[in-house]
């Protein structure tokens, strides 16, 4: 073998020789990383990190620790980077929040009492490690709006069909019913009256129709629309017999023929300024 074959087979050994060492070098930190790291505190991530909730309720958000220790957990608010609880204690002048932990369990919850719109915003359940670990959870606090189509006075048409049409918006989840009442008293639909239906379509914006065949007099009074999970609303039911409709009829065309003779003087004006 000449010299320059010896030279290079010296230099190729000790080129395999600093690989092997590396990867030896490798296997050995990931295997310590593996180590350290199954004893390290993690957050379980399956639950969503989303949680809407209605106004005035109270909301919980949820942090599932493992490998926690003696580790101290903590809740911040990202609004404005406002400490809220150290493990168990609040160190917030609002006394709506606090933390809850079971020791049986690994989760630890902050809890809102009495929710408001303004409390929306995004919460982080931190672990006290170095550097801090934490995950974000986002909070939406919604207000329902119960409305009736038409309210709050209703003039009917005797031995017409009422049609109450109640809409219900802004709900994490559709109703899981909806109660019309008359007068207090819920409406029966097996009465002897007779002619008494409701129709409920739920979805990102629940409707709810209650119709009453030939109206009459005892159908006057309050109707009421009361979701499971929204603020019921009242609307007022007037039953109109033919000379009452007639009279409506006169002052609704008065009105309209007052509304036109103003506009007119209105427009001479205008003429006679410019």
């Amino acid at each position: 073998m000449n010299v320059q074959s010896y030279g290079k087979e010296c230099i190729m050994t000790k080129y395999i020789s600093v690989l092997v060492m590396w990867l030896q070098c490798l296997l050995f930190v990931t295997d310590a990383d593996s180590y350290l790291g199954s004893s390290a505190p993690y957050f379980d991530k399956t639950a969503s990190p989303n949680v809407t909730i209605i106004i005035d309720n109270t909301a919980e958000l949820n942090c599932r620790i493992s490998n926690l220790g003696d580790r101290t957990v903590v809740w911040v608010r990202h609004r404005d980077i406002h400490l809220l609880t150290v493990n168990q204690l609040t160190y917030t002048s609002d006394e709506r929040f606090s933390s809850i932990h079971n020791p049986d369990t690994d989760v630890w919850s902050l809890q809102i009492k009495n929710v408001r719109t303004s409390d929306s915003g995004i919460y982080e359940c931190q672990v006290g490690t170095t550097p801090a670990v934490g995950i974000p959870i986002y909070l939406t606090v919604v207000e329902p709006i119960t409305t009736v189509l038409g309210g709050p006075d209703l003039y009917i048409h005797e031995h017409s069909t009422i049609n109450l049409t109640c809409i219900v918006r802004n709900l994490p989840m559709p109703p899981s019913y909806v109660i019309w009442t008359h007068n207090n008293e819920e409406v029966n639909f097996d009465s002897p009256r007779g002619g008494v239906s409701v129709i409920t379509e739920k979805g990102d914006i629940t409707t709810s129709y209650l119709y009453i065949q030939r109206a009459k007099h005892s159908d006057i009074g309050e109707y009421k629309c009361s979701p499971s999970n929204a603020n019921n609303v009242t609307v007022k039911v007037h039953i109109l017999k033919g000379e009452q409709s007639a009279a409506i009829h006169q002052i609704s065309n008065g009105q309209q023929r007052k509304y036109h003779r103003i506009n007119i003087a209105i427009i001479l004006l205008f003429v006679l300024i410019f």
